[in-house]
């Protein structure tokens, strides 16, 4: 696939995370648990690769701090997490383990890597162990959503060539 077709995609996945962010989200203490985000990283790990998967976690992060449907805490947790998929994707072939990865990723180092954002720049008072739950069933909803959606899609053939280069056997479906 061109940089062309893969940037297009990226801002269309970062585009639909960003509409839907105003829609599906929980609020829970210092955190908005958004499930979308782990979907779209788990789509862009598959699709499109380690390298354009953090770009959208970072277009999706700085579009809905900008319109105030996110938080700071959006950075780390699905860059970490959309990076950590695609790397275990790229390597694997298994959409299993991109969606673990994002899990891992997101649910466990994001999480810890939130927790001096929240003590030490914004100077409020964090529990490590608030974030971990939050962080954790945030994307391993997000990680299952996207894990269906892309077995559905391959299964009934709707990706095409989209996937050639991380597509199983590397074929196009």
């Amino acid at each position: 696939m061109n940089k062309t077709k893969k940037m297009t995609i990226t801002a269309v996945i970062a585009a639909i995370t960003t509409i839907s962010s105003s829609i599906i989200f929980i609020p829970v203490g210092f955190a908005k648990i958004f499930p979308i985000q782990h979907l779209a990283n788990v789509l862009a790990a598959v699709i499109l690769g380690p390298w354009y998967a953090v770009l959208q976690a970072f277009l999706s992060s700085t579009l809905r701090n900008m319109l105030g449907t996110g938080s700071i805490f959006a950075y780390p947790g699905s860059m970490i997490g959309a990076f950590l998929a695609a790397i275990l994707y790229s390597k694997t072939k298994k959409i299993g383990l991109a969606a673990a990865g994002e899990v891992i990723g997101t649910g466990i180092l994001g999480a810890l890597a939130t927790y001096p954002i929240a003590t030490l720049i914004l100077g409020q008072k964090a529990t490590l162990f608030g974030f971990l739950p939050a962080f954790i069933i945030s994307s391993f909803t997000g990680a299952l959503l996207g894990y269906v959606f892309l077995k559905v899609l391959i299964k009934n053939r709707a990706l095409g060539g989209y996937i050639h280069e991380n597509s199983i056997n590397n074929r196009r479906l």
